[in-house]
């Protein structure tokens, strides 16, 4: 089994080594001795120290971190797995993976989702969620620049960010944008539902998904959209005008009154 010493471990982790010596204080791990009496580290001591540290800065108590440690350490590899490592939880249960075998230890719930990489002499955990909303902001700002060069790539690069992070509202917004000013009003409302869905709520996706479903001549269903929005930001002045018009269109001048005001208020505009 390859051991590592301190100043390895520095650089492999970017972790000072008064922070390597309080975690080891702290009992989360418990290196060899040199023959000096140098600590001496095994991989499985790098990802524990690393988690632990994670672990930490997410504000767990000692003790409930070394629980959630302890049977893990068991169960991690001698060695970087050519396959890949992951660890995560699936409940209250941590699981770690190794290409497609994936296995469970009782360890007390684990709150991060964790991928193992070494590359360039230094060893991360990555937060996977973290990355994969890295990764979908990074397919918007494409698509947002594509706009106005290629609308099939815009949309690809929407599709792309959304398939990384369904929660993303601006793709999903965008994306339904696009293909409702393409004629695709079925596929640009699945879109928006879709993303409402991930999203729990978003006041623009209402908005759009109201503007579309009064295009499709859903007015009712518009007007629930439209309302939405405004419970989610009541500052859309372009929202009220809508609902100002359909309410005067249904007879009913007390509501589009009301909407209207607040239009007037909110974007300063001499409606007559």
């Amino acid at each position: 089994m390859h051991q590592y010493g301190v100043r390895t471990v520095e650089k492999l982790l970017q972790l000072p080594r008064s922070t390597i010596r309080s975690l080891i204080q702290a009992g989360f791990v418990t290196p060899a001795r040199g023959p000096r009496g140098a600590f001496l580290f095994s991989f499985q001591d790098l990802i524990v120290l690393r988690t632990a540290w994670a672990l930490t800065q997410a504000d767990l108590s000692p003790r409930r971190i070394i629980r959630s440690l302890k049977q893990l350490r068991g169960q991690l590899p001698d060695s970087v797995p050519l396959s890949g490592l992951r660890i995560g939880a699936v409940g209250d249960r941590v699981v770690v993976q190794e290409g497609d075998t994936r296995w469970q230890t009782d360890s007390g719930q684990y709150l991060l989702a964790l991928e193992v990489d070494l590359a360039g002499g230094v060893l991360s955990l990555t937060d996977r969620r973290e990355a994969e909303k890295a990764l979908a902001e990074d397919w918007f700002s494409r698509g947002a620049v594509l706009e106005a060069l290629d609308i099939e790539a815009a949309q690809d690069a929407y599709e792309q960010a959304l398939a990384a992070d369904p929660a993303h509202p601006g793709a999903a917004t965008n994306l339904g944008r696009l293909l409702h000013e393409g004629d695709r009003p079925d596929a640009a409302e699945r879109v928006y539902r879709a993303g409402l869905s991930a999203c729990g709520s978003d006041a623009l996706l209402h908005y759009n998904l109201g503007v579309l479903l009064e295009d499709t001549g859903r007015v009712d269903e518009a007007m629930q959209a439209y309302e939405h929005a405004l419970s989610n930001d009541s500052g859309m002045a372009d929202c009220h005008y809508n609902l100002a018009r359909l309410y005067q269109a249904q007879g009913r001048p007390k509501e589009a009154l009301r909407h209207l005001a607040q239009y007037r208020r909110l974007s300063g505009a001499d409606t007559g």
